[in-house]
């Protein structure tokens, strides 16, 4: 049976961390807010772009624009762009993302050069010790994200598409979905999907390009996969502090919980103390 001394320990070592869960909770509740609203932000003009550059690049020839272009290789050479948190102490979310991610890798055809890009530390971490092939890394970037962090990661991602090395991208990462569920997603960069099935009223469409379709898809066709990483980064920082916060909610309750047991354990303990010395003090002055 433990000592009172020890019991009384453990209760300020349970308080002391409930305190730092406490406030780790109103920390992420607070940076959720912001970082919900540029999500809430970012998606309509996001999802409006691509909905409109895949009804354009539908109707062109592949050949437009190396962006479009499927590489014809008999090996299979996709980059992952994992998005996973710098931190922990957000219970599944880095874990859900690493398994998704190796769910893809293993669904790739046998005999595919997979080729890694990281972003997040823990991505990072966990990837660099197990031999894969990691093209890029990139860390600390989520706490202050800027377009220009998204455009560099989309920029490297393109030299890579285009200059062969690889033959798709695609992103794996969490979408928020409200504060207490988050959606993974896995889906293709580049090249850009094509609607497979149109309507009879858009097959009827054409479209007159000024100045030009090339001069048109030079300038959009980047733009759209930067903002698509850009949108990927905000969609997984936000739920990162809505995992958080509903983490360090959990942890605080049962902490909550658990300072109660041990302070009714605590309380038997002393309360059988005081009985024995009582008995003791009763059997001694009855031998006297």
């Amino acid at each position: 049976m433990p000592s009172l001394i020890d019991l009384r320990r453990r209760i300020r070592a349970v308080k002391s961390t409930q305190q730092i869960t406490k406030a780790m909770k109103m920390i992420a509740a607070s940076r959720l807010k912001r970082a919900q609203d540029r999500v809430v932000a970012a998606r309509p003009f996001s999802q409006r772009m691509q909905a409109v550059l895949q009804g354009l690049v539908s109707r062109v020839d592949q050949t437009t624009h190396p962006l479009l272009r499927v590489p014809e290789s008999e090996v299979d050479r996709p980059l992952v762009i994992i998005v996973t948190a710098d931190r922990g102490l957000c219970g599944s979310f880095n874990s859900n993302v690493i398994k998704a991610a190796g769910q893809f890798i293993l669904a790739r055809p046998s005999g595919a050069q997979v080729s890694l890009a990281l972003v997040g530390r823990k991505g990072r971490d966990f990837y660099r010790r197990r031999g894969y092939d990691v093209r890029y890394e990139v860390a600390g970037i989520l706490q202050r994200l800027t377009f220009a962090d998204a455009a560099a990661i989309a920029n490297s991602a393109m030299d890579d598409f285009t200059s062969g090395a690889v033959t798709s991208v695609h992103l794996v990462y969490n979408e928020f979905k409200s504060v207490m569920s988050q959606r993974l997603v896995v889906e293709q960069v580049l090249p850009i999907p094509r609607l497979e099935e149109a309507s009879a009223a858009d097959t009827q469409l054409d479209y007159l390009y000024e100045p030009s379709a090339q001069g048109i898809f030079d300038e959009l066709l980047p733009r759209h996969v930067q903002m698509q990483v850009y949108r990927a980064l905000l969609e997984s920082n936000a739920a990162f502090f809505a995992a958080q916060m509903t983490a360090m909610d959990a942890a605080t309750r049962n902490s909550t919980e658990m300072i109660e047991s041990l302070t009714l354990y605590m309380n038997k303990v002393r309360q059988a103390a005081i009985t024995r010395e009582i008995i003791e003090v009763v059997s001694g002055a009855s031998a006297t």
